[in-house]
Parts: C-alpha cells; structure tokens; sequence
C-alpha cells in the first residue's frame, strides 16, 4: 500500500531554487544515484509487502487457541494451555460438591479459606468484596411495561455497581423448579456463595428495589462482628410479634458456614419440603397480623429470630438507622424536597459543582458526606437522599399490586424513584431528566446549579 505521503516526491514546490547548468560527469552520479536509489525502494517495498502477506508463524511449542497473553489466568497462573490444568485440587474437584438447597455444605469456611490460599490475587481486598444479586421470572411480564421497568431497575443496579467497584449476577431462571416467588431468591444465593468464594458477601435486592443515594457505600465495618444483614425492628419482632418486624426484599449475607447452615434451616420452611402447607399455619398463628396462609421468606426468617433468638440473633444486625431498603409510598413525595436541599449544598460549595469522572464518585461522595451531611439525619424525617428505595407491593412485572395502591401510583412513583437515581449518574455524562416523569434529557450547563 502507497503512504499518501510518496506522491510529494514526485511534485515540484513552487518555492524551489531555480535548476543549474551540470556538466556531463555531473548527470551520470546523479542517474546512477537515483538508480541505485530506486531499485532500493523497489527491494523495500517488495520485502514489506511479502512480510504483511505472509503470517508469522509461532515458534512456541505449546500454545492453545488463546494468545499467550490472554493463556494467563487472573491470578497470573500459566495454565490454561491445552491439555494442562491447575496442580492443585479445590472443593471444585470433589464429586459431592452440590450447588443445591437441601444438599448441606460441610466445612464451607476452612474451604474457601484454602481455595484463597490457592489464589492469593483474589486474597487481596476478599474481606471487603461484594457481589449483589437480583433477578426475576423466567416468563416475559403480564403488565404491558413490565419488562421495561425491570429493565430500568436493572440498569440501576448495573450503574451502582460500577461505581462502586461490585460485582453483580441478575437470575432469570428458577434454581429450584419448586421454589418459586418469594422464595427463589434462595436458591440463587446459596448457589452464588459456592460459584463465588471470592466474594465475602452476597447482597441480595430484590427486582423492584432501587438505589436512589449512587454515593452511599455499605458500612462494611459496621457489620464485621455480623453474618447477616437486614432493615428490621426488634421491638417490632419481639415485642409485637409482626410478620412487618424486617423486610427480607434485600438483606447481606456472609459467605461462611453459619450463612450456608441458616439458609438450610430458612428453606426448609419453603415449597419444596412435604411441610410447606404445616408451616403456613404456624407462622400464622405465630404473627397474627399476617395477612395470607402461604408460608413466606420473610416471615420464615422473623420466626426463627423470634424463636431462636440465641441461636442466631447474635450474628443477624437489624439495621433500621438508615433507608437499607426503604418503603417507597413515604419516600417518592420527599424527593423534591431533597433534590432542592442538594441543589442549595451545591449552590455554595464549587468542589460539588466540579465536573469529574465517573470513576472518582466515590471520592465525591465521600466529601460531601464528610463537610455536608453529619446534619442531615437518616431515614424518616431525613432530607439525604435514601439509599434503597423498594417498590413493595406494586408488583411491576405482574401488574397485580397491592389493592390499597392505584396502579398509576406504583408506576409514577417508579418513574420519579428511577429518574431521581439516574440523574445522579447521568450527571457525568453531561446530561439530566429536567422532569422525572419524563424519559427526556437536556444538556447540563456548565458549573450547574450554580447558574440554574
């Protein structure tokens, strides 16, 4: 292939100096020099046309299809070429090994320890890795916007996690043919923990709840003497015995043996076991204010710290100090307000007005946390931004929502709560939703909101 640059050599600028008269002896150097000149280029030329024609070929003996480069593992490990494997053996490699609720998991911490051990690049930082799981059915949506509301909460999740440095697994497909609704998400998570040992905890949330603070981070420290983690109310539980005490729509579980030994217990309450219909009535009797005869999760749960308190209430951390996941009806009609009280913190500060990359959100938020919120209180009554806000009972795949909910209520409401997220995220990339009911973008000026 010609460069475009080759042409130049053969024009004349209109700035050269005018030719010379040359002797004889003068024109035959200058030929033979541009002979000799020529047939070098000609040789040049041939020789690189020959090099991109013909492959190089590869003198290393034992290269699979993957490039050696890309034959690495993430641990730096040189072992995936053909007909090679790791040396060591990982609880992988035993044939017992299930994935299954109802098929208990022995000795799970002394396991994944070793398997950390065998790969110390994913050692590094374990004790603070997240993975989030959410999923839904496998069937497309009954309600005509199902489909794309899941799609939306989706991507908020998707958006919270890149920003946040988690790993994430959306499951569409029943891990237990007889656990299904509420009920599947166990499956999902007790197979999550042995397909990740990497992962120190499995945050579970649920389709229809959102991240509506995308700075606010899991005080991870908070909960280190904890191996389970859910928006709940002692008194609520052991006092009024209510089957409301806690919300199990998004909880964070550690990934141990006491978290594999709950979820067997905690499922053995579910559809699959012949005392599914026994369990139903129980919990009813037990929490008069539940309003179906169907065993559920949540309710499941709330017996086994009401019951079992010493055995496992321990190590279970109620959080009811901030919106872990909030109840959507009396949070939606307090967005205004904050997104005003947010829009006055910037206003007076330029360090929150700066433009930056998505990448340093963190940083951001932390700063603004640090000099601007110690004030602004959590939960009810607060004017920060709720971290989780949980669609309960609008029901947007189905469409069947709660009876005491209009359904334009639920899908409006959904609207604000998604548009009110995404423009913290949108932010950075220089465009914001000016009304939260509607889907449109507007460019953000320069130094917004300080010439809004």
């Amino acid at each position: 292939m010609v460069s475009p640059d080759h042409p130049r050599l053969h024009t004349t600028s209109p700035m050269a100096k005018p030719s010379v008269p040359r002797n004889k002896s003068s024109f035959c150097l200058s030929d033979s020099l541009l002979f000799i000149g020529g047939a070098f280029f000609a040789l040049v030329l041939v020789w690189s046309l020959w090099s991109f024609l013909t492959p190089t070929t590869d003198p290393s003996p034992n290269l699979g299809p993957l490039g050696d480069s890309q034959s690495k593992s993430a641990s730096g490990a040189d072992w995936l070429n053909c007909g090679e494997d790791s040396a060591e053996t990982t609880f992988y490699d035993e044939p017992e090994l299930s994935y299954s609720i109802g098929k208990p998991l022995e000795n799970w911490d002394e396991k994944r320890k070793e398997w950390l051990k065998q790969h110390p690049s994913f050692a590094a930082g374990a004790r603070d890795r997240v993975l989030l799981l959410s999923g839904s059915q496998p069937s497309p949506c009954k309600n005509p916007i199902g489909d794309h509301l899941l799609l939306r909460f989706f991507k908020n999740k998707v958006d919270y996690c890149r920003i946040h440095g988690c790993d994430v697994f959306y499951n569409n497909a029943l891990l237990h043919p007889k656990m299904g609704s509420y009920w599947a998400k166990l499956p999902v998570v007790r197979a999550a923990m042995v397909a990740h040992p990497e992962a120190e905890w499995i945050w579970w949330v649920d389709s229809d709840a959102l991240f509506t603070d995308m700075e606010f981070k899991l005080p991870l420290e908070r909960y280190k003497d904890h191996n389970l983690v859910v928006h709940g109310w002692a008194h609520l539980i052991y006092d009024d015995k209510s089957w409301t005490g806690l919300n199990a729509g998004v909880f964070l579980i550690r990934n141990c043996q006491w978290s594999m030994d709950l979820m067997e217990v905690w499922a053995s309450m579910g559809p699959q076991t012949p005392e599914y219909k026994r369990w139903g009535q129980i919990l009813r009797s037990t929490f008069k204010d539940k309003l179906f005869p169907e065993s559920d999760d949540q309710t499941g749960l709330i017996y086994l710290l009401y019951k079992e308190k010493e055995k496992w209430g321990e190590k279970i951390y109620l959080e009811g100090e901030y919106y872990f996941e909030g109840y959507w009806h009396e949070i939606i009609g307090t967005m205004d307000n904050i997104t005003e009280r947010y829009r006055e913190m910037e206003r007076e500060e330029g360090t929150l007005r700066r433009r930056h990359a998505e990448i340093e959100s963190e940083q951001y938020g932390a700063y603004r946390t640090r000099c601007y919120l110690k004030e602004a209180g959590n939960g009810r009554g607060s004017w920060r931004r709720p971290f989780v806000t949980h669609f309960t009972g609008c029901q947007p795949c189905s469409g069947d929502h709660n009876q005491m909910y209009a359904g334009g209520s639920c899908w409006d409401g959904m609207r604000r709560a998604l548009n009110f997220a995404d423009n913290q995220v949108l932010r950075k990339f220089g465009f914001v939703h000016r009304d939260r009911l509607d889907s449109s973008l507007s460019p953000l000026p320069f130094d917004f909101p300080a010439a809004d």
